[in-house]
């Protein structure tokens, strides 16, 4: 991984981080956790990048949230000593994987169902160890989690489990409020949804309980919700980049978003099209162009050509609509800013660190396609 001047190294398409950019980022978010005195506890699904995930540490993350055991792996390989695997394991192949990755750093288990509990519980015994676990609740995404009604009875069964330590209990809403509706107002969103974790959390100490914990916070209302009295931890991810879907919700400027698609323009083929190289496998097409509430035009933002629209992607083609004026010729490299940065970071191997005009520094993409 070494530095290299950026002009032999960009060959399109490329995925290019300002590091400036993502360091600030990277601080603010660790002084809005300071400031509200909860516990930091970003999702690396982002960047999928143990470089990256150790400045999050050294900037006062407490540690990360990943999704599956296999990041986790690649994290505590990384130097990682705290990690979240913030999805239900229900399988016994899972779990042992869990156990011996247990033994090289604090592992935070997810459990939302007596069924995984038990299998988690019946592992753990036959291993000799204990596992730290959180309880999902369902907030209004509508996923995985147990329903609000059922928290505090599902709390008191696994609390009965051997060789299993309740320690909290977490969610995701994301921007929906509960009845999963798209959120309006993202301070309000982040206040109920604090506030509907802090009372769930009450309702099962209440029962005999005595969890610690209450994690939440996606990046659209970790600031807001962090300020919840009885909140502990938030977990934002996209905040590291930030991306075009952040942007048009508010919650980030374009400026602030530290990733952009480097392409290069390889046909004109009429005066209203230009094609580039870089199609579905190269950005995320789960943000849907001109759909609601986002209303997002074309898969990307085509940085400095207003007149550009990324509407159209084949595998290896983008086909960009323009004005008939467009200045753009085949050759010329554009910079797009994705829809959703996540998945489009999760399509590419490498990608390039950039400080300054001169260096880039290539960064594996260590947890890439780590689906098990």
């Amino acid at each position: 991984m070494g530095k290299v001047p950026h002009e032999s190294i960009f060959d399109t398409p490329a995925v290019v981080i300002d590091e400036a950019k993502m360091q600030r980022n990277i601080d603010e978010m660790a002084e809005t956790a300071r400031a509200s005195g909860v516990s930091l506890r970003p999702h690396v699904k982002t960047h999928k990048i143990p470089a990256i995930a150790r400045r999050q540490v050294a900037a006062g993350a407490v540690g990360i949230t990943v999704a599956k055991v296999s990041e986790a792996e690649v994290m505590a390989e990384g130097g990682i000593g705290d990690i979240f695997i913030a999805y239900p394991l229900v399988t016994e192949t899972k779990i042992r994987r869990a156990i011996r990755l247990s033994g090289r750093a604090r592992l935070i288990l997810a459990v939302d169902s007596l069924e995984g509990a038990s299998l988690m519980s019946a592992v753990a015994g036959s291993e000799g160890v204990v596992l730290e676990v959180r309880l999902e609740v369902d907030s209004g995404l509508r996923r995985t989690g147990v329903p609000r009604s059922e928290a505090v009875r599902l709390a008191r069964e696994i609390a009965t489990l051997q060789n299993l330590d309740v320690t909290g209990i977490y969610t995701y809403r994301g921007a929906v409020l509960e009845d999963g509706s798209p959120a309006r107002d993202l301070a309000e969103a982040g206040r109920l949804e604090g506030e509907f974790m802090v009372a769930v959390a009450e309702g099962i100490r209440n029962a005999g309980v005595p969890i610690q914990d209450v994690s939440l916070g996606s990046t659209p209302t970790a600031e807001h919700a962090a300020t919840v009295e009885g909140v502990t931890e938030i977990r934002p991810g996209t905040y590291v980049f930030y991306d075009r879907m952040q942007a048009q919700m508010g919650v980030c400027s374009i400026e602030e978003c530290a990733l952009r698609v480097m392409a290069t323009v390889v046909s004109r083929p009429t005066p209203g099209l230009a094609v580039i190289d870089g199609g579905s496998k190269t950005f995320a097409t789960d943000v849907q162009p001109n759909v609601t509430p986002l209303d997002l035009a074309g898969f990307g933002l085509v940085v400095g050509h207003p007149e550009a629209v990324l509407d159209r992607v084949t595998e290896e083609h983008g086909m960009l609509s323009l004005d008939e004026g467009s200045g753009l010729e085949v050759g010329d490299t554009v910079e797009i800013i994705p829809n959703h940065v996540c998945s489009t970071v999760n399509l590419h191997e490498e990608v390039y660190l950039r400080s300054g005009d001169e260096d880039v520094e290539t960064l594996r993409v260590a947890a890439r396609g780590m689906v098990r």
